[in-house]
C-alpha cells in the first residue's frame, strides 16, 4: 500500500471513531426525564369589594327619593364612624320598578314602586370592611335592611389578591426546587444523574379562595414543567 493509501485509511479510522463517539454522546443526551413542581402560599386578601342595596317601596316618586337620600345619608354615616373613607364608597342611581307598568301584571301589593340603591364599598382595609359587615346589623335599628347585591354575577362579597407580583420569584424558585428533587429522585432509581434543562416553563398562577367559609383568605398556586437531560 502507497503512502497515499495509508493515509486514507487512517483519516478513516479517525473518522470513524469520531463518528461512534458522537452517536455515543448523542444517545447519551437523548434521554430526558419530565417533571413537575408544586408550589402554594396562603395568603390574606389584599382587597375587597362590598356591594349592597335596599328596597324603597312608595307611591309618590318625590317622597320616595327623599327617603333615599335620608337612609344613604344614614348608610354612609355608619360607614365613615366605622372607619371607611368616603374615597372609598360608591352610590349609584336607583334602579326603578313600576309594578304597574306590564298590563298583563297582577299586582297585589298596597305600592306601584320599587327603588333599590346601590352602595358599594370597595377597599384595601379587608379587616375592617369585614367588620362592618359583621356590624351592619346595626342599621336595622334605623329601619335599614342591607342585602348583597349583583357584582359582575354574583351576590358575594368580592375578595381580591393583587400582590403576585411580590412573590412569584420566590415561589417559581421553590417550584424548580422541587422539580429537581423528583427528577433526582427519578435519576437516581435509574442509576443516572441529572444533567443540563432542555425545556422549562414556569406554569400559570392560580389564586383561589381556600373554601367558601373563609373566602378573605386565599391559595397562590404555581406548577412548573421542567425537563432534564439524564448523564
Amino acid at each position: 500500500m502507497n503512502s497515499l493509501g495509508k493515509y486514507i485509511l487512517a483519516a478513516a479510522v479517525v473518522l470513524g471513531c469520531s463518528f461512534v463517539l458522537c452517536v455515543k454522546n448523542f444517545k447519551a443526551y437523548d434521554r430526558t426525564v419530565s417533571v413537575k413542581g408544586l408550589c402554594e402560599r396562603e395568603v390574606k386578601a389584599t382587597n375587597v369589594i362590598w356591594p349592597t342595596s335596599y328596597s324603597v317601596l312608595g307611591n309618590d316618586l318625590t317622597n320616595m327619593y327623599e327617603e333615599i337620600d335620608r337612609k344613604n345619608a344614614q348608610i354612609i354615616d355608619f360607614l365613615k364612624k366605622n372607619g371607611i373613607e368616603d374615597s372609598e364608597i360608591s352610590i349609584a342611581p336607583p334602579t326603578m320598578n313600576d309594578r304597574n307598568a306590564n298590563q298583563y301584571s297582577e299586582n297585589k301589593s298596597p305600592y306601584r314602586y320599587n327603588a333599590t340603591p346601590v352602595i358599594t364599598v370597595s377597599s384595601d382595609k379587608v379587616d375592617l370592611v369585614r367588620s362592618c359587615i359583621n356590624r351592619q346589623i346595626e342599621l336595622l335599628k334605623l329601619g335599614i335592611m342591607m342585602e348583597s347585591e349583583q357584582y359582575y354575577g354574583s351576590k358575594q362579597v368580592i375578595y381580591g389578591y393583587n400582590a403576585l407580583n411580590e412573590i412569584k420569584p420566590e415561589m417559581i424558585e421553590e417550584a424548580t426546587k422541587n422539580a429537581r428533587a423528583a427528577a433526582e429522585t427519578f435519576a437516581k432509581d435509574s442509576k443516572s444523574r441529572i444533567g443540563k434543562i432542555k425545556y422549562a416553563n414556569q406554569g400559570v398562577f392560580s389564586v383561589t379562595a381556600r373554601d367558601s367559609n373563609t373566602p378573605h383568605i386565599k391559595i397562590v398556586r404555581v406548577v412548573t414543567s421542567v425537563e432534564y437531560y439524564l448523564k
